[in-house]
């Protein structure tokens, strides 16, 4: 089945991997165009060899279109979403605007594929980059003991914020490298270069930022299960690209390192890097342009009976964000859920 795809944010951070994640995964395209804001509109962009013009989002762009991958900032969403899918597309939207509406699905394909039976606004909510690569270290693990809690510390990286916070924080190497003051910072909250910021996103009455509240709804709907307990703290990085993770999981049944690390190395989408002696440790520099979740220092929790800690490592602007997409819409289209027209 060959389909016809619009990517909307074409020319943001994601937008540009989801156009090299298209070109790689070779979808079977019937047809795709590439949309953006009245200020992008009439530049170009290359996919496949080929030069396509940015055309403007608006009703007519989407007539015709059977999957939209979008990815805008959310108040942007909340308008062109509705109107890609009033016009006939099943949108797959990289926003928050729509992941804890209850009418609109939540996905990671290696987690909770069968949720896009049902897509009642025509809406598939992309999840946050740190929830996706947590969710898919711990599904097979909640298979097989049964998640009680998870206490997670995240390490995420500069592009987070997008191309401006590469930029951003590039700018900051340059000037530290050359003894010269720091830029005005404008991306992140506070200077990145050589510092770690626990603070980059807003902050609440009750001191939890909006990434980590993200974390703890996000994981609930996407688990299928409310009553596992999530406690985040959430940091930014001096790192361009990959987001890690400390997480401690503790379990409502007994579960050995040997169990985890063969239910993980059997996991879809997770590569097992648990061998210290050979050097083999998730880190993002080894693994930026990787798809997969990669997972290591499997180790027992001493302090509680059924515990574990584990290392998670992911590419943010990938499996974080566009190769999620994408196989949200491979998933759409080899189950064959999407709409007849």
């Amino acid at each position: 089945m060959s389909v016809s795809v619009a990517v909307v944010g074409a020319t943001g951070a994601v937008g540009e991997i989801m156009r090299r994640v298209l070109e790689e995964r070779d979808l079977p395209l019937k047809s795709i165009k590439f949309l953006a804001s009245e200020r992008s509109a009439g530049k170009t962009v290359e996919f496949k060899g080929k030069k396509y013009t940015i055309e403007s989002i608006r009703p007519e762009a989407f007539v015709g279109v059977d999957i939209v991958l979008s990815s805008t900032p959310g108040s942007v969403s909340r308008e062109v979403s509705p109107m890609a899918a009033k016009a006939g597309a099943i949108v797959i939207d990289n926003s928050s605007a729509w992941r804890m509406d209850p009418d609109v699905p939540l996905v990671v394909p290696e987690v909770n594929a069968d949720s896009l039976k049902s897509i009642p606004k025509g809406i598939v909510a992309n999840p946050n980059c740190s929830t996706i690569q947590m969710v898919v270290a711990l599904k097979p693990l909640h298979d097989l003991a049964r998640i009680k809690r998870v206490v997670v510390s995240t390490y995420q990286a500069s592009s987070g914020k997008g191309a401006k916070g590469l930029y951003e924080l590039e700018a900051q190497f340059s000037a530290v490298g050359r003894g010269e003051p720091i830029p005005p910072v404008t991306a992140h909250v506070a200077q990145l270069a050589g510092n770690v910021l626990p603070h980059d996103w807003k902050l609440g009455e009750d001191g939890y930022s909006e990434e980590e509240i993200k974390m703890i709804k996000e994981t609930k709907k996407i688990m299928g299960d409310d009553s596992i307990q999530i406690s985040p703290t959430t940091a930014r990085v001096p790192v361009r690209i990959g987001h890690s993770e400390s997480i401690n999981i503790e379990f409502h049944n007994p579960i050995t390192v040997e169990q985890a690390r063969e239910a993980l190395r059997n996991g879809p989408g997770i590569i097992l890097m648990d061998d210290y002696a050979k050097g083999e440790i998730p880190m993002p520099h080894q693994l930026e342009g990787r798809d997969e979740t990669f997972v290591g220092r499997v180790r027992k929790d001493p302090t509680i009976a059924n515990g574990l800690n584990i290392w998670v490592v992911a590419d943010n602007l990938r499996k974080g964000a566009a190769t999620n997409a994408v196989q949200i819409a491979e998933v759409l289209i080899a189950r064959g859920w999407l709409p007849r027209k």
